[in-house]
């Protein structure tokens, strides 16, 4: 019994192609080398003195360089193509991570920081697109599973060994290993993979688009405010919940900790099976975002019963469902909208949507709790999640 649901569990990871494991395989040593974000405000407040304030804008050069990058990876990987792409943004991005720790002035890092999440999420837009190439259409959905993956196993190993790496070396040892990470990956990536200019399979599941121009794809641009919006509350997780934890809960850090492994560990065991079955099953993206959703906008409705510890557990549990559900199938979503040659302005904007979710998401939250406190930000991104469902209901129907 157990053996054959051993069987079953890693029959989801089968058919891959060559390309797409070391993908993967790039993907995780790159996320696990990425240990400078974890640690970065930390560094720029105890290690370089900077005030809260001089902190945020440099918080938000960042954000900015990162939609700059976004744009730049997709428009450059449709004119150009994704492989020359992915090797420039994580060879150059390396070398600017060892340039970067010597930037100490304020100016310098808002400068500094800018132009490295220029260089570094080039990378993104231009990935998605090899994943159409390298991926045969049935399992595009699973590969884009099997790379998020790899970012989460990544995510979770690195801040551990970033944490060891400043004990014994400082923060300067973080930025030699993670540009270090960035080149080592590409270089794998160099040898193993052979550049593709387009896919030799077919783009069977692609949607029907309406528009030759991505900006005249009014479908797409309703998902953008889905994608949008979920990446909100998602964000919520790592900035406003640890501090509720612990102000209204009196949890600890490694209370804190349990809690966010706890997320990790429930993706990293069932979102491969989950979205292995829901593709054999063949039920539409849209359906499972409008789930994938709603299950995100209630995760902090449960919040707003404040009364008892466990209901954090109870709402990080729907919430890493509903993330389940939701992420794969908006990645697989974006890229099927796209007509041929426009692959990498589709996936641009789609990472774009992250990127400005990410430099939103803790200013508003941190505003609204400093104003109207925990519980108003909870219904509010409660609310703004259950908006992203009535959105995906309005495609549905057009689709």
């Amino acid at each position: 019994m157990l053996t054959s649901a051993f069987q079953r569990y890693l029959n989801n990871f089968r058919g891959f192609t060559k390309e797409i494991w070391i993908l993967t395989l790039i993907t995780f040593i790159n996320r696990a080398g990425t240990m400078v974000l974890p640690f970065l405000s930390k560094y720029l407040k105890e290690d370089l003195h900077f005030s809260y304030n001089q902190v945020g804008w440099i918080m938000v050069c960042f954000g900015f360089g990162s939609m700059l990058g976004s744009w730049l990876g997709g428009k450059l990987s449709d004119k150009i193509g994704f492989y020359k792409i992915m090797i420039f943004s994580l060879f150059t991005s390396g070398l600017s991570l060892f340039a970067l720790q010597f930037v100490t002035s304020f100016w310098g890092l808002c400068l500094g920081m800018f132009l490295i999440m220029v260089l570094a999420d080039m990378f993104r837009p231009a990935m998605f697109v090899s994943l159409g190439a390298y991926a045969k259409p049935e399992n595009r959905t699973r590969a884009l599973t099997l790379v998020r993956l790899a970012v989460n196993l990544g995510f979770a190993a690195g801040p551990a060994l970033g944490g060891l790496i400043i004990m014994n070396i400082g923060y300067s040892g973080l930025f030699w290993v993670d540009g270090t990470s960035c080149i080592l990956a590409i270089s794998i990536f160099a040898l193993l993979v052979k550049e593709k200019k387009k896919s030799e399979f077919d783009n069977s599941d692609k949607e029907i688009s309406n528009s030759d121009s991505v900006f005249k794809d009014r479908i797409f641009w309703v998902f953008l405010f889905v994608s949008f919006a979920t990446a909100m509350i998602f964000f919520q997780l790592f900035t406003s919940l640890p501090l509720y934890h612990n102000e209204k809960f009196g949890l600890t850090e490694f209370q804190t900790g349990l809690l966010m492994t706890l997320n990790g560990l429930l993706i990293f065991t069932f979102e491969m099976p989950i979205v292995g079955f829901l593709v054999r099953k063949e039920i539409p993206k849209i359906k499972i975002l409008i789930w994938g959703s709603f299950l995100m906008a209630i995760s902090f409705y449960f919040l707003l019963l404040n009364t008892w510890v466990g209901m954090l557990v109870i709402a990080m549990i729907v919430i890493s469902f509903g993330e389940i559900m939701a992420f794969p199938f908006a990645n697989a979503f974006a890229l099927s909208r796209a007509s041929k040659g426009q692959e990498g302005r589709y996936m641009a904007l789609y990472t774009m949507s992250f990127s400005l979710a990410h430099i939103i998401s803790s200013k508003l939250g941190f505003e609204i709790i400093g104003n109207w406190g925990y519980q108003i930000n909870w219904f509010i991104m409660g609310t703004l999640g259950l908006s992203a469902v009535a959105c995906c209901l309005w495609i549905q129907k057009r689709l």
